[in-house]
Order: C-alpha cells, then sequence, then structure tokens
C-alpha cells in the first residue's frame, strides 16, 4: 500500500511542470485583480492578505531554473501535507487504540 502511494505521489510531483503550459494562472493562485476581472468583487479574505508571505513565492528560488524551482516547491509541498497528515493519522489512532 505504502509503496502504491509513494508511486502516485511521485507522478504527481514530475506532472508539475505542466503548468508551463498555460497562460492562465492556476486555480485560487490568483492576484486580487484577477478576482476583480473574474468575480467581479475581491473576497474579504484574499483583500486582507497582502501581508502574507509565502515560503517559496512563484514557486521558485532565486538563482535557480524554474522548471527546478518548480519541483522543488512541488517536492516541499507533497512532503509537508505528507508529514503533516501522517502525523494527524498516528494521533487518530492512539486516541482509538486508548480508548
Amino acid at each position: 500500500m505504502k509503496t502504491k502511494i509513494f508511486k502516485i505521489l511521485a507522478v504527481m510531483v514530475l506532472l508539475v511542470p505542466l503548468g508551463f503550459l498555460t497562460q492562465n494562472p492556476a486555480w485560487g493562485e490568483w492576484e486580487p485583480e484577477y478576482y476583480m476581472k473574474i468575480l467581479g468583487y475581491i473576497p474579504k479574505g484574499i483583500a486582507n492578505a497582502k501581508g502574507l508571505k509565502a515560503i517559496l513565492p512563484d514557486y521558485s528560488l532565486e538563482g535557480i531554473n524554474e522548471v527546478f524551482g518548480y519541483y522543488i516547491s512541488a517536492t516541499v509541498g507533497t512532503v509537508l501535507i505528507f508529514v503533516i497528515f501522517y502525523i494527524l493519522a498516528k494521533i487518530g489512532k492512539n486516541r482509538v487504540s486508548k480508548s
């Protein structure tokens, strides 16, 4: 089961550069002006999020090739999400076994 999950994750990371094939922004990664253009207004949460700093802004690292930066970003994001859910699963499993 674990190897199947890792194979799926690896394929997903390898497919990351497909985003370069479109001129449209990725869903949910729009600038406030794009929300205004598409929705006719800027959602309150988006308007208030101006001060937030991304860990890897624009999926890149300064001085690194754009495609390689995408791969690093995809790998970091995938690992972080995997670790978070792994920890949550362990916590949930421990709570069930203690009951």
